[in-house]
């Protein structure tokens, strides 16, 4: 397996050389072809002339040069040149400060090798650890910002979303579009991780020591806190979108099926056999419209007879659901209006048909399932 370990670097000349060192010598008991990719952002103060010595004694440590972007516009030139020019099987992220162990690396390389897709170096899992000395304001934005990302973004089964040191398989990153990350900062880690995500790939976490630099300064400022702030909210709102659809579609449900039981009493049908008869038609009427609508844009797992059976299994759950709720409240308030019911019927109801069709009958094929996202304990030694 051809794997290559990109590095971002800005005015890092006093971690470069040390860090390429410590990293060959952990290679050497690999067997795979193991790279080094330095991304370097013009930095001032020699960083390039460090590595590029070390090019001359080494074929496998490569240099990419460009001007200064952001942490996410680094690594997503470092990963199109990984991909396309030196062919990698697998990608590793991680930063050039030694906050990332290099000795982590063959446990890292090992879950992939275990079939993982997507592994993260956690620092919150349990065995992962961020540095003592870290003051509470430090350990407030690291909480919080993994908080939102886990959360406003809606990754919430991920326990380190904005971890810099992971592995990835080169067939997930191909898969990535990265011009779709809309991101430049350190907003990359959770846009790239949400796109992982979303594609089904299986995410491992394993247990790392953060450690603080002791060399040159964080780059993090301000305007990557705002980017990362506004890159979870458009994560957030671009999932939101299919629950928005839904709730037009269920509300045109809920005036089919109140338009369709208003008739049928003005007809003079009994209200219990109304009842149900309206809440059939108002979820035919939802099930047209999330199919070509609401989850068009899914790739279904299975084909439009499969669904159709779920879809019949629900409907009968669901019409039970809400003739049950009509006929306890027509039993319990008799001085109350019928379509009062009926409505208050459709509630229950409503949320088991979300619920179900939409993680079973529409389910996307590239959704992960439940056990997707793992956490390692234990600390496995490369094989």
């Amino acid at each position: 397996m051809r794997v290559v370990l990109i590095i971002p670097t800005f005015n890092e000349r006093g971690n470069i050389g040390r860090l390429i060192d410590e990293l060959q010598a952990v290679f050497r008991s690999l067997p795979h072809e193991m790279h080094i990719l330095v991304v370097d952002d013009n930095s001032p103060d020699g960083t390039v002339e460090v590595v590029r010595e070390h090019q001359r004694v080494s074929t496998n440590v490569h240099l990419l040069e460009g001007r200064k972007q952001g942490l996410g516009a680094a690594y997503i030139r470092g990963m199109r040149h990984a991909l396309g020019d030196l062919n990698a099987d697998a990608i590793f992220e991680m930063d050039a400060d030694f906050s990332h162990k290099p000795g982590d690396v063959p446990r890292l390389l090992d879950a992939l090798e275990r079939g993982a897709d997507f592994v993260i170096g956690s620092r919150y899992v349990a065995g992962g650890s961020i540095p003592e000395e870290w003051g509470f304001h430090r350990r407030l934005n690291s909480r919080l910002g993994n908080i939102v990302a886990r959360y406003v973004a809606g990754m919430s089964r991920i326990h380190d979303c904005t971890a810099g040191f992971r592995a990835i398989r080169g067939e997930v990153l191909r898969r990535v579009d990265f011009s779709a990350l809309r991101v430049q900062g350190y907003a990359f880690q959770i846009a790239l991780l949400h796109a992982a995500f979303l594609d089904g790939a299986k995410i491992v976490e394993l247990p790392v020591e953060f450690i603080d630099r002791t060399v040159g300064e964080s780059k993090l400022g301000l305007k990557d806190i705002v980017e990362f702030l506004r890159s979870a909210a458009w994560i957030r709102f671009q999932s939101s979108k299919v629950f928005l659809k839904f709730c037009i579609i269920g509300a045109s449900g809920v005036l089919v099926n109140l338009g369709i039981f208003t008739a049928l009493l003005a007809l003079g049908l009994n209200k219990y056999l109304a009842s149900p008869i309206a809440i059939e038609c108002s979820i035919i009427t939802n099930f047209l419209g999330n199919n070509y609508w609401t989850f068009r844009r899914r790739s279904l797992a299975d084909n439009i007879h499969v669904r159709g059976l779920r879809f019949n299994a629900v409907s009968i759950l669901a019409l039970a659901i809400s003739f049950g709720t009509f006929v306890l409240l027509s039993r319990a308030f008799p001085a109350v209006a019928p379509p009062v019911h009926q409505f208050i019927g459709i509630v229950p109801a409503t949320l088991v048909n979300y619920f179900l069709n939409s993680y079973w009958t529409f389910r996307d094929s590239r959704q992960p399932r439940d056990g997707k996202v793992e956490a390692l304990r234990r600390h496995h030694p490369a094989r």
